[in-house]
């Protein structure tokens, strides 16, 4: 099947297909990423590189016995309340709340954020207003960017921007309620809806920045913690804005530019410039910042992608989880060695939640 290229000259009408790449191979580059723990936190991307190597490189890997993290937990527990009867935001607020709570029971093995846990715990979707937590000075990580992929392919047409704004940041919020945090699920969910329409990569990052004050419209009417989003709403539009002007693409009418060299060891170096703490792809403004770095620089191919994305010495299963959804919406799966993905964990329910948001997505036009 025909996806769109990477500068958007073969368009076409959204398919089945394309919801189930984009949502397998998201799981895929979370188990790749993670590795049962041992990449995610192992610091040094050329270690990767070379046990990678000494299991005969990406084309060998066959990923059964690779658990997910709670990064496709969570990515699930998104997926199958959107697609979950519901008729106002209300209930699907509330729906998300009692999915993420839910989610939690299923974590055994798959190293959940601190942060996340503790605003699952206070979450009460039994409740009117159930999903709303305190707002949270230090909720800046990456646990809302990293499960917010498939509102962008529900809500993928241009005409539903107002629906992925509300969505990915109340969905993001309800465990991340800082703008360094939700604002990265905004962002997920934002170039994935893109990847769907088609449009040129290199677009992407200055549609986000004039798209952030059609959030910040949002937070203001809504009218919850206001003053204090807008005391902690600069970092994550200054760290893009920073991220853009050095690729060149900041208007977003040309190619990225990158430094030469940038192998293994130069982009180890970059991602923890970019981070917060030191930790590549751990917070929201980084952890689809890193995705979208790899995607720019990987074009269509899975390995570089990979290379980029999920073996590095960062957050690596975070922003694999993330870039592997755009890049299999952009696409597909004829070119993705099928040991990477055909014994991955919940699969078959992967497959199943994506039918159902490709259908339910339809029924929105």
């Amino acid at each position: 099947m025909m996806f769109r290229c990477l500068h958007g000259l073969a368009r076409r009408m959204p398919s089945v297909d394309q919801f189930k790449a984009s949502m397998v191979l998201s799981a895929v580059g979370d188990a790749l990423g993670y590795k049962n723990g041992e990449w995610e936190f192992c610091h040094c991307g050329e270690t990767i590189h070379q046990q990678l190597q000494t299991l005969g490189g990406l084309k060998k890997i066959d990923i059964k016995g690779w658990i997910v993290s709670d990064d496709t937990v969570l990515h699930l527990a998104t997926a199958e309340a959107l697609v979950s009867p519901w008729k106002t935001r209300e209930e699907l607020f509330l729906k998300l709340a009692a999915n993420y709570k839910a989610g939690m029971r299923d974590m055994r093995g798959r190293a959940p954020g601190g942060t996340t846990a503790s605003s699952c715990a206070q979450l009460r979707p039994l409740v009117s207003q159930g999903y709303v937590i305190p707002f949270n000075p230090n909720g800046g990580g990456c646990g809302a960017a990293m499960r917010s992929m498939c509102i962008g392919l529900i809500y993928h047409s241009p005409d539903k921007l107002e629906d992925l704004i509300a969505i990915s940041i109340e969905s993001g919020r309800m465990t991340h309620n800082n703008p360094t945090g939700y604002l990265g699920s905004l962002a997920s969910s934002l170039f994935t809806s893109f990847a769907v329409q088609g449009k040129p990569v290199r677009e992407w990052g200055a549609e986000l920045l004039s798209t952030l004050p059609k959030a910040m419209k949002y937070i203001e009417e809504v009218g919850r913690d206001v003053e204090e989003n807008k005391q902690h709403w600069s970092y994550f539009t200054e760290a893009w804005t920073k991220y853009l002007s050095l690729r060149g693409i900041l208007q977003g009418n040309g190619d990225p530019v990158f430094p030469e060299p940038f192998h293994i060891r130069e982009r180890d170096a970059f991602y923890e410039s970019v981070s917060f703490s030191g930790w590549g792809g751990a917070s929201g403004h980084d952890a689809p910042m890193i995705a979208y770095d790899a995607l720019l620089g990987a074009g269509a191919s899975w390995e570089e992608l990979c290379s980029r994305a999920m073996f590095h010495s960062g957050d690596s299963d975070s922003t694999g989880v993330i870039a592997a959804a755009w890049w299999g919406a952009l696409y597909g799966m004829d070119s993705v060695p099928k040991g990477n993905y055909k014994n991955l964990e919940y699969r078959k329910r992967i497959e199943k939640v994506a039918a159902d948001l490709f259908a339910k997505a339809g029924d929105l036009e």
